[in-house]
């Protein structure tokens, strides 16, 4: 089972997981323009219910890889793994600390931006390594799968939903924002799974 699973995967899962965290911390939570799918849900639990992403994700996640897994494999849960092990940890850890630049929630515009390029590229990156950082990083691995829609359509179906729910509590001037991030973060991801195809291509 363990064989052909390789370490360097499992450290870039590992360093992508704890990337993601830090942005979800640093940007998201602190500015009010949340993300799509499991991470924007993450939020949304965290605002009405106070339980912290570090829990949330690891939850919610597992109950979207045991609807994926028979598709996905073991190898990519088991990196996998890795990816969500060090978001949770990752998280937790950076709860202890304060914001670095808590003026950030000023500049909802800036915010979308560096809220796009966290995601976007930790998760583009950990996709590229065979995991998943998050449950709709997962679900949507399945629907491009099964549909052969591009991945980045099928993050922004799901996302669309959850952003749906997070207009419960986000204003609607900063759920725009919110919506920029998730288009220009699923368009990311798509961007890095085209360099990686056309690698393969080429090899």
């Amino acid at each position: 089972m363990l064989k052909n699973i390789k370490p360097a995967r499992c450290i870039i899962a590992a360093l992508c997981g704890a990337f993601v965290a830090f942005g979800l911390y640093q940007v998201h939570s602190l500015s009010g323009v949340t993300e799509g799918g499991v991470l924007g849900l993450n939020l949304l639990l965290e605002h009405w219910f106070d339980i912290s992403p570090s829990i949330t994700n690891f939850v919610v996640t597992a109950l979207c890889y045991l609807l994926g897994w028979r598709l996905l494999g073991r190898e990519f849960m088991i990196y996998s793994a890795f990816a969500i092990g060090s978001f949770s940890v990752s998280y937790r850890v950076f709860e202890q600390f304060d914001r670095l630049w808590p003026q950030l929630a000023e500049y909802p515009l800036l915010a979308a931006l560096l809220g796009a390029v966290f995601v976007g590229v930790g998760t583009g990156i950990c996709i590229r390594a065979g995991a998943a950082i998050c449950g709709d990083d997962a679900l949507a691995m399945c629907i491009s799968h099964l549909t052969r829609m591009r991945v980045q359509w099928a993050y922004l179906i799901t996302d669309g939903i959850v952003l749906a729910l997070s207009a419960t509590y986000i204003p609607l001037s900063r759920l725009w924002y919110s919506l920029l991030t998730v288009v220009l973060s699923g368009q990311i991801i798509g961007f890095i799974q085209r360099i990686g195809a056309k690698n393969k291509e080429e090899n």
